[in-house]
């Protein structure tokens, strides 16, 4: 281009007018690509500069024997073409598709994994507290006992469309252990192949199966996740070839287990036609790796899942990422008695958390500092050690028992469960590391499903409410290494609390109304509420610092009703009083915004007046604003004969059956479900059948009717 500018006969402003002609052509013929037009729009930009240079550069023609450009225009021009050749010509053959490295992504479907590693037993367990997951991880590894090999695993995690594939693998075997949570719903981690087994017309002809349902007597619906996913897959053709088992909690769930299991594997051997090898020795599912020089930004201190997470706070908040909420308010109600019932008020601004009248608060707790280091100290460990359980199965989705690298005193403050009494498997684990035959023989009885081993499991653990601490103490000879202790131990789980206030009223702010646990065992030992007594010592500033407590919101079916003029009928004596708080709160935010708001009557009741009337200031104060309609208290302690609520729900039944009948009142039901629940739900029977004129057999179908219609709602524990 230059040195055709400069041997040319043409003037410089009339090349360049036939180069921009040329480049109009150019232009017209060629596709350009989307990324290319802010380059060629520079380029227009600077061939238009140099046009203009060179206009302004123009001589006359007298002097045409001078030389028309200097060196340094000539070097310029030159540099500014050849770049542009290149960047247009040559840049795209030096371009090169960046490589992306594959994303590992979890295993979705766990039929090419258990082809994959060889295995012909997968157990899915439905879990909320831990329980189901444990009582799948022990069912997967008897099965090496029997010749078989076993995969826990979760089915939120998986493909479940893919079970009908299950035949596709010989000898193969399908185990649920299903618990059932809240009114028959199923676990959260369940809740996918719930509505799959519901929405689904899978075929499961030449699936095999077996249940194991983990549930509680004292709710109404009883195993009814267990029992729906027994009968569901049989309706699709799957083969049952045990029969369901039913464990129930308010019993105990251990010995219920242990039966359904010592019948299960014998009929699993006949089923397949192989033999138990005889192999009982301890089967370790991870190896410990001692850290000796780890970058402290590397260990877990407590976190549930992202390490730092405690000190990066990033939404959204959940069981895996639970939000550092500081306490604000941390009040004892009672004014007398020898219990503590507490107040607690969580600060959720900034967290983008949202909650709703009746949802539940979870918290995470720790365990006590002595407990962690007396535990240090029998077993003579240094507990800053910093360590990791890997599995041993490479191919599992469960890496670590908990977070890891991590020290043992994190583990046993924040990961491990070591208040409750163990089950019998961590017994009968251990029971090698005694060196008494004596106190091997009786940690592996109690672990047996023999009447004995029952009874003495049932004396000497449940009854003495003896934990691992106590067990090590009572056990001189019984002194395990701490890394197979750790493993055997279940996770530390968050506690539920309905949440005791109105969004609407403290939209930035969770209260909690929680009493403290704290009782002396048969051995003379006191054991303390793991979480009650975390939080009673959580005050507002602890030495300067705000004290905070882990939380995330778990949403909840115990829900006002959608029409604020219907009436609201709610019973909760003690503690259940919170989230009618919430409730009570709200209908008065809502009747302040000029809606019509229905009759709210409260049922609420406790030992004494002077000593345990939860909230009796904003009770009274609401009932004298007429927000509360009817105040109903049982005080049970404070005359000869007790009275519960349930005797002023009989005393009320011509106004009660008005309300349910007539206006379609929303009836509420908090608390104790062993015995409050019950009896609750035995007095609205009486009422249906004395106001309705109606038969025991009519009145029990009539509030079952108000539950199926959602009426009729309990959130209860036990």
């Amino acid at each position: 281009f230059c040195s055709k500018l400069i041997t040319t006969d043409l003037c410089p402003t009339q090349h360049f007018a036939s180069l921009q002609t040329r480049n109009q052509v150019w232009f017209n013929r060629q596709t350009v690509p989307l990324s290319d037009l802010p380059y060629l729009a520079l380029s227009a930009v600077l061939l238009g500069f140099m046009a203009d240079s060179v206009e302004h550069t123009r001589v006359e023609p007298a002097a045409e024997e001078e030389t028309l450009f200097s060196n340094l225009d000539i070097f310029l021009f030159s540099l500014i073409v050849g770049l542009l050749i290149y960047w247009f010509v040559f840049r795209k053959k030096k371009e090169e598709i960046p490589e992306f490295k594959k994303l590992e992504t979890p295993e979705t479907s766990f039929i090419e994994k258990m082809k994959k590693t060889g295995r012909n037993v997968v157990v899915f367990y439905g879990s909320q507290t831990g329980t189901g997951e444990e009582f799948a991880n022990r069912l997967s590894k008897d099965a090496q006992r029997y010749g078989m090999r076993g995969m826990a695993a979760d089915p939120e995690e998986y493909d479940m469309s893919e079970l009908s594939r299950l035949p596709e693998i010989e000898n193969s075997l399908s185990v649920f252990c299903m618990a059932t949570y809240g009114e028959g719903d199923p676990t959260d981690n369940a809740q996918d192949f719930y509505d799959w087994l519901q929405e689904g017309d899978a075929c499961l002809d030449g699936v095999k199966y077996t249940v194991f349902a983990l549930g509680n007597k004292t709710y109404e619906h009883y195993n009814a996740m267990g029992k729906y996913v027994d009968k569901r897959l049989e309706e699709l053709g799957a083969k049952r070839i045990f029969d369901l088992g039913m464990g129930d909690d308010d019993g105990n769930l251990e010995e219920d287990f242990i039966s359904w299991r010592e019948q299960f594997w014998p009929a699993v051997c006949e089923h397949f036609g192989v033999e138990a090898t005889g192999e009982e020795s301890s089967i370790r599912q991870y190896e410990l790796v001692v850290h000796a020089d780890m970058n402290m930004n590397k260990v877990y201190t407590g976190e549930l899942a992202r390490l730092k997470s405690f000190e990066t706070q990033k939404p959204p908040f959940d069981a895996k990422n639970p939000f550092l909420a500081s306490v604000t308010v941390n009040l004892k109600l009672n004014k007398g008695g020898d219990r503590h019932l507490m107040h607690l008020e969580l600060d959720i601004t900034g967290s983008k958390i949202r909650y709703e009248s009746g949802d539940h608060v979870a918290v995470y707790p720790v365990n006590e500092t002595a407990m962690v280091n007396q535990i240090g100290q029998i077993l003579g460990v240094d507990l800053d050690t910093i360590f990791s359980l890997n599995n041993l199965d490479e191919e599992s989705n469960k890496k670590h028992p908990f977070p890891c690298p991590t020290t043992y005193r994190t583990a046993l403050t924040h990961y491990l469960d070591i208040s409750n009494p163990p089950r019998t498997n961590v017994l009968y684990e251990l029971a090698q590391y005694a060196s008494d035959p004596k106190d091997q023989e009786n940690m592996r009885k109690m672990a047996s499903s023999s009447a004995e081993g029952k009874a003495l499991y049932h004396s000497w653990v449940l009854d003495a409410r003896r934990n691992i601490l106590a067990i090590l103490q009572d056990m001189p000879s019984l002194r395990p290494p701490i890394d197979h202790l750790c493993e055997l131990m279940p996770r530390l789980q968050a506690r539920y609390y309905s949440i005791a206030s109105s969004s609407k009223v403290h939209a930035n702010s969770i209260h909690i109304c929680a009493v403290v646990v704290e009782y002396q065992t048969s051995t003379g030992r006191v054991n303390k509420g793991v979480a009650t007594n975390w939080l009673k010592n959580k005050l507002p500033c602890d030495n300067g610092h705000k004290s905070t407590v882990p939380m995330y919101v778990r949403k909840s079916q115990f829900r006002l009703p959608f029409k604020v003029s219907t009436p609201v009928i709610m019973i909760g004596p003690g503690t259940g009083i919170a989230p009618f708080m919430g409730f009570i709160q709200e209908r008065a935010w809502l009747k302040g915004k000029g809606k019509e708001v229905g009759e709210t009557v409260l049922y609420y009741g406790c030992r004494h007046r002077n000593e345990d009337f939860l909230y009796q200031e904003e009770l009274e104060e609401f009932e004298r604003t007429g927000m509360i309609t009817q105040l109903n208290v049982a005080f049970s302690r404070d005359q000869e004969h007790k009275v519960y609520v349930q005797h002023l729900l009989k005393k009320n039944k011509e106004h009660l059956w008005k309300l349910i009948h007539t206006e379609s009142a929303h009836i509420y039901v908090c608390g104790d479900a062993r015995n409050m629940a019950r009896d609750v739900q035995n007095a609205f029977y009486e009422v249906a059948e004395e106001m309705g004129g109606m038969n025991r057999t009519q009145a029990v179908d009539y509030i079952k009717k108000l539950m199926t219609k959602g009426r009729y709602s309990q959130d209860v524990w036990s």
